[in-house]
């Protein structure tokens, strides 16, 4: 729900541009500031939910955003669009970090491949949530389309966040594969570095530069495909199924790599997501037809939805579980700032060059020095024969 509603802002885009007159530079800036904030709201998610559990804060988070929604639909100046767009991305998406930390801790064995199922939740969200949001633009306009849109997360949201717990331990119970390991082992969701630990480390930075990198494309790509397949000659509609694939064949990918990362490790399994797109990005910008842009879609979705799934296991895997939830926050502090840049920077281009192929190009050279940088990964936290156990 939280991402699919994020990824429908291109959808918006051409609306919002034709009601107001704004450029799509300056209604990309409402995006690409809530990617900022984001990633500070991710620290603080992160934070409160090592300490109280997810249940306290995605209810306030599903609260916050469903009332942003709510609010972007009464937009009638550009600052309102800015300040409203944060309240429903910046805190809404922010529960990705408590939602996978607390998948982290429940299973040591498999965990990759049960976050992946976790996060595919954000593929099954991009796919229906754009073609959602056009229909509901194209029969009721856009302000009715937001307001559906925070309904559905104050809703949706509050209602299943009263499922969740932090731990297994919390209610007497083990991590899944934990069961035969020492005592040691039962302490393990409180092992690892600290936040301040692991900032003095060139793993969380690499991962960090990694996740600006992967961002920027990512959101530049997602927020402008729509208007993209516009500028092409084709129509709004099959726009908006070309990115709802990305996030359909997204799902495959989460669920496959986060597999694949328990049985060959999520720093080689990242490696391959990082490579996967350069290629990718660049037959977008040869894609001139339906089909070619269908394909696009399918490649670059799988990568998409892969890495999604390996950032919060790969953080287990290099700083292990006692500061989870903050460590991933604050390396996703870089995807945020990534995903500020990606779509303000298109837009920009397009605003100078009528065409989006000179940005396309900057998506596909960033991606080969993240590709590069995942080869540097490597474990922070060295343990004991007695305290070792399984990543995954």
């Amino acid at each position: 729900m939280t991402e699919g509603a994020l990824y429908t802002y291109g959808v918006f885009l051409k609306p919002l541009a034709a009601e107001f007159g704004w450029s799509r530079a300056a209604i990309s800036g409402a995006y690409s500031l809530s990617m900022v904030l984001f990633g500070p709201c991710c620290i603080v998610t992160g934070r409160l939910n090592d300490k109280y559990g997810p249940r306290i804060v995605v209810t306030a988070c599903g609260l916050i955003m469903g009332l942003g929604y709510l609010l972007m639909s009464q937009v009638h100046a550009i600052w309102q669009l800015y300040l409203f767009h944060v309240l429903a991305a910046s805190v809404g998406v922010s529960i990705f970090v408590p939602l996978t930390s607390t998948v982290a801790r429940w299973f040591v064995k498999r965990r990759g491949l049960m976050t992946g199922f976790v996060v595919a939740g954000v593929g099954v969200g991009t796919v229906v949530m754009p073609p959602i949001a056009n229909w509901l633009i194209s029969n009721f306009g856009w302000r009715i389309s937001y307001a559906f849109m925070g309904i559905m997360a104050l809703v949706v949201i509050t209602s299943a966040s009263q499922f969740l717990r932090r731990d297994p331990i919390s209610v007497g119970l083990l991590p899944y594969g934990d069961s035969d390991v020492t005592e040691a082992g039962l302490n393990s969701t409180r092992q690892g570095l600290s936040l301040w630990r692991a900032i003095h480390t060139g793993q969380f930075w690499i991962l960090l530069v990694m996740l600006l990198l992967f961002n920027i494309y990512l959101h530049g790509v997602m927020v402008h495909i729509v208007p993209h397949a516009i500028e092409l000659g084709i129509s709004a509609a099959i726009g908006a199924t070309v990115l709802s694939t990305i996030g359909g064949v997204g799902i495959v990918g989460r669920i496959v790599m986060g597999g694949v990362s328990d049985r060959i490790g999520s720093r080689l399994a990242i490696t391959f997501c990082f490579l996967i797109p350069v290629l990718a990005l660049f037959w977008l910008l040869a894609a001139k037809q339906v089909w070619m842009l269908y394909l696009f879609a399918v490649i670059f979705g799988f990568a998409y939805g892969g890495f999604v799934a390996l950032q919060s296991p790969i953080v287990a895997e290099l700083f292990s579980l006692g500061s989870h939830g903050v460590i991933l926050g604050s390396i996703i502090v870089g995807g945020g700032i990534g995903a500020a840049i990606g779509p303000v920077v298109l837009g920009r281009i397009f605003d100078l060059t009528g065409s989006y192929n000179q940005g396309f190009l900057l998506c596909a050279s960033i991606a080969v020095p993240g590709f590069i940088l995942s080869l540097f990964l490597r474990s922070a936290v060295t343990k004991s024969p007695r305290e070792k156990i399984e990543p995954h």
